[in-house]
């Protein structure tokens, strides 16, 4: 019960990892905020949550409105203390094609995916700097090591969370608020219900119980599972035309926006 009593804020806690993750933190006897555009979906998470003797409270916002998210994450916090951690977890996926690069496709998962992150912790750090203590968490993806064929913009925007990431738990160093950068597989989720090619996928559940052992390591980046975080690596070594293959199309979109 490493996060009993301890004030977690997750973005994108709507549906699949975040609504994981939200259920399981609650379960280790943490205080959950939720934050999404979905009223309805966040309400009924607060219900089960509560039902089963949690502690939970939502607000509406969208992660690529700046000042309406910083509001909301402030409103959690009026209702529930200061936030220990915060889970940056809302992300959606685009496609490109030869033909096409979808560039107004690009520019929401880069909002979403890479700002919705930024204006996240800046609604949080502050807070956490002068505590000198709290955790923050982003979800990134094991795609940000590798770029898949026809998602371009995903892999890219995941790219760039884990260089902001290291260059904060750097600058951050010995001050008292800790940093991980999470990078999953593929998880069982709406946001790839429609994928090709996906192999070794986790329920969300089980992800979630990962991630969240992960944060109480402290540990500074977690790749996983592993056996696809080796497959990734090595795809370093590989051709193009191979992978060019043998790679999965990644085709998925927004969860938990």
């Amino acid at each position: 019960m490493a996060f009993a009593n301890q004030v977690v804020i997750i973005t994108g806690a709507s549906s699949g990892i975040g609504w994981a993750l939200a259920k399981e933190f609650s379960r280790q006897g943490a205080k959950v905020g939720l934050l999404a555009r979905r009223a309805d979906k966040l309400q009924h998470l607060v219900d089960e949550i509560r039902t089963a003797g949690g502690i939970a409270e939502s607000a509406v916002a969208d992660v690529t409105q700046r000042q309406s998210l910083r509001d909301a994450i402030h409103a959690l916090e009026a209702k529930l203390g200061p936030c220990d951690v915060m889970i940056a977890n809302a992300g959606v996926g685009s496609t490109n094609t030869l033909d096409d690069l979808n560039i107004s496709g690009a520019e929401v998962v880069i909002n979403v995916n890479l700002l919705g992150v930024l204006y996240a912790i800046e609604a949080v750090l502050p807070g956490m700097r002068t505590r000198k203590r709290g955790h923050i968490a982003a979800l990134s993806s094991l795609a940000s090591y590798k770029g898949l064929p026809s998602a371009a913009a995903y892999s890219a925007s995941k790219a760039a969370v884990n260089a902001y990431m290291e260059s904060l738990r750097i600058q951050h160093y010995g001050i008292g608020v800790h940093f991980t950068t999470i990078c999953p597989g593929f998880i069982r989720t709406p946001m790839i219900v429609e994928n090709k090619g996906m192999f070794l996928i986790l329920e969300a559940d089980v992800a979630a119980r990962k991630m969240i052992r992960a944060i109480e390591r402290r540990k500074k980046v977690f790749d996983f599972p592993w056996i696809t975080s080796r497959l990734t690596k090595l795809s370093y070594w590989m051709p193009d035309w191979f992978l060019r293959r043998v790679m999965p199309e990644q085709v998925g979109g927004a969860e938990g926006k």
